[in-house]
């Protein structure tokens, strides 16, 4: 029977106590811990091949048992690459691309979800699920209609033409409108008695605290478009326009079996990316659980 304090209310047990009795017990905690490690290791062994190859030297790559590791480590792989291929070019390339995605999107995004959440107007709803609705028709559908929308404009074979289809993201404007929803009504009511007005309101209350969201979608859209091959390939027909992932595709047709310097490039390609998401980490692990805690 739960003890009561001196004025007659209940006393909650220690959380400690409950957290305890929450735990599973410890074989079930090592077999779980062993089931990541093996999903881990599926996961970054291809990673971990990439790696490896991109140092071997192509002799020892063509053998018919190759090894994890290679017998002679060589950088040959990564100079026959900066020295046929125009690897910073096509590097900065994929930033533009990518990094114009990344801004216009979430500035497209935000203020789109900023309408659904918190402003009222006729028939608010049912556009939002025709918006949702749109997300079941597959993106090769639209590739022709885009394609021949850019040529009429005349922005096929620029980068606004790479950028601009990417500018506003249905799955972006779901997660920043759910955000958005859970905002305090009475905070958002009190700075339009203070005098806010509406993009005010949007710039000066809303923003600051959708910076954890705001780090979740600008990485995930960063690496989408980093990664993108389809959209560039049909969108830039210059092979001097192509962003990295495009270029690197070529070389599968120009270096058919130089498999040590496609990989060299791959790993490449990942930093970037995979830099992005170090630096924005905490920000990032902040967006994904914040609709938990709340």
């Amino acid at each position: 029977m739960a003890r009561r304090g001196p004025v007659g209310s209940t006393r909650r047990p220690p959380r400690g106590a409950a957290v305890n009795r929450a735990r599973l017990p410890f074989g079930e905690r090592v077999a779980f811990a062993g089931l990541l490690a093996v999903v881990l290791a599926a996961s970054l062994f291809p990673f971990f091949w990439m790696l490896t190859t991109s140092f071997k030297l192509q002799r020892e790559i063509q053998t018919p048992h190759p090894t994890l590791l290679p017998a002679e480590w060589t950088l040959v792989n990564y100079r026959d690459l900066l020295d046929t291929f125009p690897m910073i070019r096509h590097l900065g390339n994929s930033v533009l691309y990518a990094g114009g995605v990344t801004l216009l999107s979430l500035a497209c995004n935000s203020l789109a979800a900023f309408a659904f959440a918190c402003l009222s107007f006729p028939g608010r709803e049912r556009l939002f699920t025709l918006l949702l609705l749109s997300m079941m028709v597959p993106m090769q559908i639209t590739l022709l209609p885009l394609f021949l929308t850019l040529k009429f404009l005349g922005l096929l074979n620029t980068m606004a033409g790479l950028v601009l289809p990417g500018g506003a993201s249905v799955l972006g404007i779901f997660l920043l409108r759910q955000f958005m929803k859970d905002l305090p009504v009475e905070l958002l009511e009190q700075a339009r008695l203070d005098g806010c007005g509406e993009f005010t309101l949007f710039w000066r209350v809303v923003l600051p605290l959708c910076k954890p969201i705001f780090a979740s979608l600008g990485v995930f859209t960063f690496v989408t478009a980093w990664n993108e091959l389809l959209g560039p390939l049909v969108i830039m027909l210059r092979e001097s326009g192509y962003p990295l992932p495009v270029a690197l595709a070529t070389l599968t047709s120009e270096h058919g079996g130089e498999w040590g310097m496609m990989m060299a490039g791959a790993v490449l390609a990942v930093i970037p990316s995979l830099l992005v998401f170090v630096l924005a980490q905490r920000h990032y692990l902040r967006g994904i659980t914040a609709g938990a805690v709340r």
